[in-house]
């Protein structure tokens, strides 16, 4: 377990910001499963649903943005976790396209390519490995879509969401495995120690000219939709 505990360069939970979140919010001095259950909730919901610039930035550049996707959410989630001793590890997926429709809109979505990089964060506790993938969205997000599409609650595919459940989605952590993604999933690379070790395997299929405009212009239109929906005061 030593080795999944270990910092890394994208999980550098010594940095200062990720080191003064954990003292302010007295996280230390907690149970395994309350450490667990507390940085999950923040991540979730106080790290809102968003784009970053890139999949594999380090956790302090995610806490410092405020905003992540189920990659750079984990990436977070996971550091918070081995900076109060809970082993974890990254499983690195592909997730098919249509699961963004919705969040990516126009030439966006026509430019992304058919299969996304995707990862969970798999939580060694009580003996067993847990999945746990359900912090991706923020509930003001999920809670607005809900509403957005009143009419479903079964199967939903679309806006960051792939669920078989989607008025009461398994996301609120009570000791076992979380999802909101996973009826999307196309492949699965299996396990990793860390996301560094998956990233330097597996990377987003986008050409230079397609990733500088996801990153200069892309992701700031998904970004400006998705906050659109949480916000929309008629939905």
């Amino acid at each position: 377990m030593d080795e999944l505990l270990k910092e890394t360069i994208l999980l550098d939970y010594k940095s200062k910001n990720i080191q003064r979140l954990i003292d302010e919010k007295s996280w230390s001095g907690l149970n395994d499963k309350d450490k667990i259950l507390s940085t999950y909730n923040f991540v979730r919901d106080e790290i809102a649903f968003g784009y970053n610039i890139d999949d594999n930035i380090p956790a302090s550049q995610v806490l410092s943005d405020g905003i992540g996707q189920c990659n750079t959410k984990g990436i977070l989630f996971m550091a918070l976790l081995r900076a109060l001793g809970i082993p974890c590890r990254t499983h690195g997926f592909t997730i098919y396209k249509p699961l963004q429709k919705g969040a990516m809109k126009g030439f966006v979505y026509l430019l992304a390519p058919k299969e996304i990089i995707h990862s969970w964060v798999e939580v060694y506790y009580n003996n067993e490995w847990l999945n746990l993938e359900g912090f991706i969205l923020d509930i003001a997000y999920l809670n607005k879509l809900q509403k957005k599409f009143p009419e479903c609650e079964g199967t939903f595919c679309g806006y960051g969401v792939s669920t078989n459940d989607f008025k009461n989605p398994s996301i609120s952590w009570n000791g076992g495995n979380t999802y909101i993604q996973n009826e999307g999933i196309a492949r699965d690379f299996g396990t990793f120690n860390s996301p560094d070790d998956f990233f330097a395997k597996h990377a987003q299929a986008l050409k230079p000219i397609k990733k500088i405009m996801y990153q200069k212009v892309g992701r700031h239109l998904m970004n400006r939709n998705i906050k659109k929906i949480r916000n929309n005061s008629q939905v």
